[in-house]
């Protein structure tokens, strides 16, 4: 009888609870402790404190765990203020006040950058903030109906995990938006058979709340009407998987919203991509306009153009605007919105930027100054293309500052120098800032 070798099964820490001290946080303000030779990345945990955790990821250099239980608390840890705060995860750091949110965040943030490019020192600006609550122009709920136990769940998905936390209110949403949390769930629970809702979209356009139901199988004219009626404030649209949304009310208007400081206005349909902090969007394109100091002599190239957010109000002050965008409707959009502007001098095309880029007529034109606003993946594949244009100065809008670190490290290596940055505080009670920094190559002599 032959025996063959059989590998040992692993038998790593995952989901196992372990005890840290906590020596700091991350630029994502995560704990961080160390377990034997590894680190520990912690959420849910500050700096000074000693907590319980469970052990959700194991790998060779470094543990990510979840707190479990705060053996010894910071000062500044605090209550939060949402009934959902332990099941949702949505608003990650509540149990800090939203000051110290912030400055731990940009410590972080400051701290990754310098690592990551050598900068001794960053030029920062003041933060972009605004309301910390009912910030939310635009959400997605999750849809879960469980045909055992017949329980409906509308609300956002747990942190980690795919489970749906149904709530009962959100202090991030706005208030236009708030009663789908409440009004929505019995209509669904009404139909024959719930599990046929996956989501809902919600945004508002203006004033007005939008609400696209997502269902795998067809919902009739009164089921329908049934939910319009729970909700005669709000315009409904049915989306059924094809590519053509239904709208359930006559006469309902396309969706738009407005950058009163640059007198535009900005159409776009339900599934284009816009900033979820209206206000802060807002603070974003006029601090654009404030460090580019874009005059008439000015050609401007605006990749991730998406509908023109940016693009526009660059064109009311420059000679020309070319907006680059990979979604082929999204730069239909931008066309659209451009003529609804008045705005002839600004022109649009699609490119995957993150290919190598197509010898078009927008690619051989010299441009003054760039911006972009890419993905949470950055710029990688773009940014070698964006440093050779040798641009006067480069508008670098971020989401993530792990790839904005990557990515200014090619800039800096081309010669550019990093004048200014700002943090912008896009999500409120949660881990993430966004960044605007300014890069420019130093005057000829």
């Amino acid at each position: 009888m032959v025996t063959l070798y059989k590998a040992k099964a692993k038998t790593g820490l995952a989901k196992s609870t372990i005890t840290l001290d906590i020596d700091n946080t991350d630029y994502e303000v995560n704990g961080l402790g160390r377990y034997k030779q590894k680190i520990a990345f912690v959420s849910g945990a500050l700096k000074g404190e000693k907590v319980q955790a469970v052990v959700l990821e194991d790998k060779p250099g470094f543990l990510k765990a979840k707190t479990s239980k705060v053996l010894v608390a910071a000062a500044e840890r605090q209550t939060p203020f949402c009934p959902h705060f332990h099941q949702c995860g949505g608003c990650q750091l509540q149990y800090l006040d939203n000051d110290q949110q912030r400055a731990l965040k940009q410590q972080g943030v400051d701290q990754l950058i310098r690592h990551q490019t050598g900068l001794t020192s960053l030029p920062w600006q003041p933060m972009l903030t605004g309301a910390d609550t009912h910030y939310r122009r635009k959400a997605r709920l999750g849809v879960w109906y469980d045909k055992k136990t017949r329980q409906l769940s509308v609300g956002f998905r747990a942190e980690g995990s795919k489970a749906i936390t149904a709530i009962t209110e959100c202090s991030m949403l706005s208030p236009l938006l708030s009663p789908a949390v409440t009004l929505l769930p019995p209509v669904i629970k009404a139909l024959p058979d719930p599990a046929i809702i996956t989501h809902l979209e919600l945004f508002t356009a203006g004033e007005q709340p939008y609400v696209v139901v997502r269902h795998v199988k067809p919902l009739s004219a009164a089921q329908q009407q049934a939910f319009v009626e729970s909700w005669p404030q709000a315009y409904f649209l049915g989306d059924d998987g094809s590519e053509q949304l239904q709208a359930w009310q006559t006469g309902t208007p396309t969706p738009a919203y407005t950058l009163a400081a640059q007198d535009i206005t900005l159409q776009f349909a339900p599934g284009d991509f816009i900033q979820v902090n209206e206000a802060i969007n807002q603070q974003m394109v006029s601090q654009a306009l404030a460090w580019l100091q874009v005059n008439a002599d000015d050609t401007i190239l605006d990749l991730y153009a998406g509908i023109g957010n940016f693009s526009l109000a660059l064109a009311r002050s420059a000679k020309t605007v070319q907006g680059i965008e990979g979604v082929a409707k999204m730069v239909q959009q931008a066309a659209t919105n451009a003529e609804l502007n008045g705005l002839s001098n600004a022109s649009f095309a699609r490119a995957d930027l993150h290919l190598p880029w197509p010898d078009a007529p927008w690619r051989r034109q010299r441009y003054t100054k760039v911006v972009l606003d890419p993905a949470r993946a950055g710029a990688l594949g773009a940014i070698e293309q964006i440093s050779a244009l040798k641009a006067a100065q480069i508008l670098y809008i971020s989401c993530n500052a792990a790839t904005f670190a990557r990515d200014a490290n090619v800039l800096l290596g081309q010669g550019y120098q990093l004048q200014k940055l700002a943090g912008v505080d896009m999500f409120p009670h949660t881990s993430h800032l966004e960044l605007m920094a300014l890069f420019s190559l130093p005057a000829k002599k």
